[in-house]
């Protein structure tokens, strides 16, 4: 075969030979950008999207990694008496009368005020915030009067 192949190409005019060559060398780089040099641009291009993306989240978990270590160190005093009697104490110190109070569970308690005054009453509970008592949740509702009623369920920060 390769006898009739190079006697086949011997028969040819010199100019035809030269153009089976440079046919055949366009031929050859072609397999070889089309098996090699494609799919490993390919790969690089896909590692380097991967490999931005995970710097990404890196940053953002170290970012939380120090908001979590910042906590850690700001940590509130612990209350020094179960949470619905500090609740009732500070409740008391502000005017808040509360209608109810319920323990949740060993660090929680859901209260309900009757009536209190909007930016009196979230004044008060960025102050239990502050201290380390958390609101799970706040229901305010229109009294009318300008006053509100409000539902809240608390806990202590932490475990």
């Amino acid at each position: 075969m390769t006898g009739e192949l190079w006697t086949w190409f011997r028969s040819r005019s010199l100019r035809e030979q030269r153009l089976l060559l440079v046919m055949v060398a366009l031929l050859a780089l072609t397999i070889v950008w089309a098996a090699i040099i494609l799919p490993v641009t390919d790969a690089l291009s896909t590692a380097r999207t991967r490999h931005d993306a995970a710097v990404v989240v890196l940053a953002e978990t170290e970012a939380r990694v120090l908001d979590v270590k910042a906590l850690e160190r700001d940590r509130p005093a612990p209350l020094g008496a179960p949470l619905d009697t500090v609740i009732r104490d500070r409740a008391n110190v502000a005017g808040f009368a509360l209608a109810t109070v319920t323990r949740v569970g060993d660090n929680g308690v859901q209260i309900g005020i009757g009536s209190a005054r909007p930016g009196a009453l979230m004044a008060w509970i960025a102050g239990l915030e502050d201290d380390g008592i958390l609101v799970d949740t706040l229901t305010l509702t229109d009294n009318g009067d300008k006053t509100v009623a409000a539902q809240a369920s608390l806990r202590v920060r932490g475990p």
